[in-house]
């Protein structure tokens, strides 16, 4: 789906649509999305049967190119979710559930609903892989956006929310949101996200030494005396993903929300976010 024509018939077309993710999911041959199995797959072309359903004679279980997908038990036209799933990603500043619902013709609350459902498609799985290895860089800072629900704005960044991203250079991008900035927190995040065998990059901020002397180097640089790079030690490449992360947010929400609203912006980061080597 490279293509920015929207008026591209799998944007239009609910037949063309399927045609388009069927050949995407199957490109030689179908397959059961129960059981897998290619044998004995039948194309269930009576009157009586939507199209685009097959039934396998392995598991004896009709199946559609949907199955197993975010598109799965939807009445919404396929067209137009996959028409919502390309404006979500090929949008650098991220769209709202309202731009959806206006540009889609459907009610706000499908439109949200559907921006939750790929959202949450974009998330890492559970065997997402660690950013980083021997002889990479990863640079790890905190962003904060936004204000807390009942806490007064102060002098600081108390009454922000705060987002951790890790950015492995010319790598992926992963951003979290948590409740606060601490030794706790940032170890065990990450502890979880990145290979033990990479050089972390962070300012001086208490918070990462502990952490910092678990992996294989760690370099820090001092902002506070105006030190911003030192040969390979440097935290400008986060810098630099700040804007990815912090403007889907603004242009999703315009008023941050509570951290539910907050986090799924986030997932959008994490797959369409970038990092220059």
């Amino acid at each position: 789906m490279s293509t920015a024509n929207l008026t591209n018939p799998i944007f239009t077309d609910e037949t063309a649509a399927r045609e388009y993710l069927e050949a995407q999911r199957w490109p030689n041959e179908v397959s059961c999305a129960h059981c897998g199995s290619p044998e004995g797959i039948t194309k269930m072309q009576g009157k009586s049967h939507r199209p685009g359903l097959f039934n396998c004679n392995a598991c004896r279980k009709p199946f559609s190119v949907t199955i197993g997908t975010v598109y799965e038990r939807s009445h919404i036209p396929l067209n137009k979710w996959l028409l919502a799933t390309h404006l979500m990603t090929a949008s650098k500043k991220g769209i709202s559930a309202h731009q959806l619902h206006r540009m889609l013709v459907i009610t706000y609350k499908s439109a949200w609903f559907m921006a939750h459902r790929i959202r949450e498609a974009m998330g890492p799985s559970d065997k997402t892989p660690p950013i980083g290895s021997a002889g990479k860089h990863v640079e790890v800072d905190e962003t904060y956006i936004g204000k807390k629900a009942n806490r007064p704005v102060r002098h600081g960044t108390g009454h922000k929310r705060v987002v951790v991203s890790l950015v492995e250079r010319g790598g992926a991008v992963r951003s979290f949101h948590v409740d606060t900035a601490n030794i706790p927190t940032v170890t065990k995040l990450i502890n979880a996200n990145v290979d033990k065998a990479s050089t972390l990059n962070t300012d001086e901020a208490g918070m990462y030494p502990p952490v910092g002397a678990e992996f294989a180097a760690h370099q820090v640089v001092h902002y506070g005396r105006d030190e911003y790079t030192r040969g390979t030690a440097h935290t400008n490449t986060r810098e630099g993903s700040a804007t990815p992360t912090s403007s889907p947010i603004k242009a999703s929400l315009m008023n941050t929300r509570p951290p539910p609203h907050l986090i799924s912006p986030l997932e959008r980061t994490r797959r369409t976010a970038w990092s220059e080597p």
